[in-house]
């Protein structure tokens, strides 16, 4: 603000207030029957008959200051909302939206409708239009819908919560389906076979209704019913000792989970076993740190519980980075899986393996996914609340419970509707664990554990980490889900090259959370420019979009490490198959 503005600033305000001391003092003053036109006649004529009297003078100059403080009004208010600059940024927003919806058409039009399907003799479930897909779509209309709502901004975790829960019953009703289907059509032994498989993924519905059901009980997200009881509330009331009883608990289970993953692996090479030395290491220490530093609602600032934790950030790094880095290089070529998955290896699958390295990329894919997947997980277990520890857990019971489901349905869901699926648990995960669409929420506190000094960045990165914790799970927990599932049927041998392949594994991995995430950004800034004069513009609608902007970073971010992480490994085991001595 220059020195005019200033001034100006002062003069209205200075002009107000002596209005105000005037009306006070004399009844009789003009000033709100004054009349504005004449006033600018007098203006641009250069007359001077407001000045023939006191009151008439005071009345000129206040509607000077008055005038001359609207313009300047307007032209802040235009520089602060350049037209051009908004239009252009929201024709970028549309234009993305556009360019990754066409191409996310163009593959699906490419698998689904170019032939390949009905050549492979696929399931005919694949070819058509089916109930869970036409949820999947629905649910954005639904999102974009609730958007112009404050009430449904505020509440928008219900919204999660019904959508989610929703499609778990749909995913309940085409297993039972299926069930159905398979004891009429198939032979005593296929039943059998079948039915196996299809009670074991009735079995992992229940497990994603059942924790999804707690979670949602967890915390009384919200603004209008958050004094409502929940299930931390309780906890807290109970006492510190069950809170510190169930958070050791639900961490040794987090940990346990993960390393009996990594363990669970058949190599017995040394970087195998220095990557599980190193998340052993990590998972200990962790246990340490609960144990020793964390009470009951927040983590010890002391210089010990620091150095532990910094310690615990190096080994995990390490340990994360060196197995992205250095898997690809050291596994064997091999016709045996590492990945304990239910497919099996067909045809199809080892005609493809004679070009390309499919299942030594599945297996490296599978270790790197656990890596990140453990990493994360140990992270939230250091920086998330005791509280939210549990919560963690139920997370990472949902992610294995979707992953093993999917990967036994073989080809009973179309891709794209498997990762909008877990998109959508990464968002409802996201209110489970406290947050909202108020600045409130979010966990300060947690944003200085392991820091010895202040750090803005390093803060930011942190508070980042603990706020989105679920959605950026999800999206590291797709490199695993790639490994497990079996994407053999959507690439035709004859015709497959190495970018057939890449898309093929990383394609709708990619494009469909972006697509989501780029219609929901799109969508909400429209909404928030009609929105501007809004009453809670600054209390709903601008937190809100805050949050809608951070989680298009988070997704980014996910979606980049997705991406480099199967460009990476594929890349070196094909340098590697081409070389005659690494067979």
């Amino acid at each position: 603000m220059n020195s005019e503005d200033k001034h100006l600033r002062a003069l209205e305000l200075n002009s107000w207030q002596l209005l105000r001391l005037l009306q006070a003092q004399l009844s009789g003053l003009p000033c709100r029957n004054f009349p504005c036109d004449a006033f600018y006649d007098h203006q641009s004529s250069g007359s001077t008959d407001c000045n023939h009297e006191t009151e008439d003078m005071l009345c000129c100059l206040y509607m000077e200051a008055t005038t001359l403080y609207t313009s300047w009004k307007s032209k802040r208010g235009f520089e602060w909302k350049p037209v051009k600059l908004l239009a252009l940024g929201l024709a970028t927003m549309f234009v993305s939206t556009v360019i990754l919806s066409s191409l996310m058409f163009c593959r699906l039009r490419e698998i689904y409708h170019g032939g390949k399907q009905q050549s492979l003799n696929l399931n005919d479930s694949m070819n058509g239009w089916s109930l869970d897909e036409t949820f999947i779509l629905s649910v954005i209309l639904i999102l974009v819908s609730s958007m112009t709502s404050s009430s449904m901004v505020e509440e928008e975790h219900y919204i999660w919560y019904f959508l989610i829960s929703t499609f778990y019953l749909l995913l309940l009703r085409k297993t039972a389906q299926s069930l159905c289907a398979v004891r009429f059509q198939s032979s005593f032994f296929t039943q059998n076979g079948q039915s196996r498989e299809g009670y074991f993924r009735m079995c992992f519905v229940f497990l994603l209704l059942t924790s999804g059901r707690v979670l949602r009980g967890w915390h009384q997200g919200g603004v209008n019913w958050t004094s409502l009881p929940d299930i931390s509330k309780w906890l807290e009331q109970a006492g510190s000792q069950h809170v510190k009883s169930l958070q050791l608990i639900s961490a040794f289970l987090v940990i346990s989970i993960g390393l009996f993953a990594l363990f669970s692996i058949e190599s017995k090479g040394k970087c195998f076993q220095m990557v599980r030395l190193s998340f052993l290491i990590s998972g200990l220490l962790v246990l340490l740190h609960i144990t020793k530093y964390q009470d009951y609602t927040f983590s010890s600032t002391n210089y010990g519980a620091t150095l532990l934790v910094q310690i615990i950030y190096a080994i995990l790094g390490v340990a994360t980075i060196g197995t992205v880095v250095a898997l690809p290089w050291v596994i064997p070529f091999s016709t045996s899986k590492i990945c304990p998955t239910d497919n099996t290896v067909s045809p199809l699958f080892l005609s493809i393996h004679e070009k390309f390295p499919l299942l030594e990329l599945r297996d490296s894919l599978y270790v790197i996914g656990w890596a990140y997947v453990l990493c994360w997980c140990l992270l939230q277990l250091l920086l998330q609340q005791p509280i939210n520890t549990t919560p963690i857990l139920l997370l990472l019971l949902q992610i294995l419970a979707g992953t093993l489901y999917f990967a036994r349905s073989g080809t009973h869901h179309k891709e794209w509707v498997e990762i909008a699926a877990f998109y959508y648990l990464g968002m409802a995960g996201h209110f489970a664990l406290g947050n909202t669409n108020t600045l409130a929420t979010i966990d300060v506190a947690g944003a200085f554990i392991g820091i010895s000094s202040h750090s803005t960045l390093l803060s930011g990165i942190l508070m980042f980490i603990i706020t989105y914790a679920s959605p950026m799970f999800i999206l590291l927990s797709l490199v695993m889900y790639i490994s497990m599932k079996n994407m053999a049927h959507l690439v035709i041998p004859e015709k497959a090259g190495p970018g057939d392949h890449l898309m093929m594994m990383l394609g709708f991995s990619c494009l469909v959370p972006l697509v989501i995430n780029s219609i929901l950004l799109t969508a909400y800034t429209v909404v928030l420019l009609l929105m501007q004069n809004h009453l809670f513009v600054w209390s709903v609608f601008s937190p809100k979009y805050l949050y809608v902007c951070a989680t298009a970073v988070c997704t980014y971010i996910g979606v980049f490490i997705v991406a480099a992480t199967g460009f990476y490994a594929y890349f070196v085991l094909v340098m590697r198959k081409q070389k005659p001595y690494s067979c």
